[in-house]
């Protein structure tokens, strides 16, 4: 009985973990702002600007941010734009059916996205955002003219590529090919301009003996604009980190304190148990 619930737990994390890895590309580190106002505050603008065209958030209402230090007249004048009150969700006009139409599927909602990332992206969801919204790169061949490392042949646009400035795309590529008959190892060189067109180079590896291999690689050619852009999407990233759970960190902290209180419960119990069994023989 106990092999078998052993072999159901290893089977269960063997699966988790085959989940969290994902996709084939590391995801990179989001910066912890969560407990940060001004960040959270800076992302919710990025949020209702340029996410919540396409998006909606259902689940959250714009009164919620006073969480985050905003007040209702500060998001009324910043946040509101189109008629909504303060009370209201954060819903988008555009209806499922005009979305299923322009664009094949509906957006989806980004009200718990970020923990819907963290079971497939491992923990927290924020760092797939963080990745996800800094690995577009121009791609003539997409109907968007966009294509994503995170999430390879995406349907949604970069709509933030203006703030992030120009870059070139580069991925090499280690792999076996056959010709004239006879398998061999080259590398394959792509290049992506900032404008989407490619250029590939092949180079022969005729004593290589590894394995299978790729690489990628940004270059930023508006360093200023791309270090901003960065810290833009880590604010981005911890707002949406913060609106799938913003109790969250109420909820650590009420989780310290229970654990402080067994810990004590625990030495009161096991004094209890000692002084009770000692006069019985």
């Amino acid at each position: 009985m106990i092999k078998k619930l052993l072999s159901v737990i290893a089977l269960t994390v063997a699966c988790v973990t085959a989940q969290a890895a994902g996709g084939s590309y590391p995801l990179d580190k989001a910066p912890n702002r969560l407990t940060d106002q001004a960040a959270l505050q800076h992302g919710a603008k990025t949020f209702v600007n340029y996410c919540l065209n396409c998006h909606a958030a259902t689940s959250m209402r714009y009164n919620k941010l006073r969480d985050i230090g905003l007040t209702d007249t500060q998001i009324k004048e910043n946040l509101l734009f189109t008629g909504e009150k303060v009370g209201d969700l954060m819903k988008i006009a555009m209806t499922s059916a005009d979305a299923k139409a322009w664009f094949g599927a509906p957006p989806p909602d980004l009200s718990v996205i970020a923990r819907a990332k963290s079971v497939n992206a491992g923990p927290p969801g924020g760092d797939y955002i963080y990745t996800y919204m800094r690995t577009f790169y121009r791609d003539t061949t997409k109907p968007t003219g966009w294509n994503n490392l995170a999430y390879p042949n995406a349907g949604m646009p970069h709509v933030l590529w203006e703030r992030q400035g120009p870059r070139e795309y580069t991925s090499v590529v280690v792999h076996q090919v056959t010709k004239n008959g006879q398998k061999q190892w080259e590398r394959a060189t792509s290049v992506y301009g900032p404008e989407g067109y490619w250029t590939t180079t092949t180079e022969p590896m005729p004593n290589y003996t590894g394995k299978a291999t790729s690489g990628h690689g940004f270059k930023a050619l508006d360093r200023d604009r791309s270090m901003a852009y960065d810290n833009e999407m880590a604010n981005l990233a911890a707002f949406m980190t913060w609106m799938a759970e913003p109790v969250q960190q109420k909820r650590k902290q009420i989780g310290i304190w229970v654990l402080f209180f067994l810990g004590i419960f625990f030495v009161v119990a096991w004094r209890l148990n000692a002084s009770y069994w000692k006069h019985i023989k």
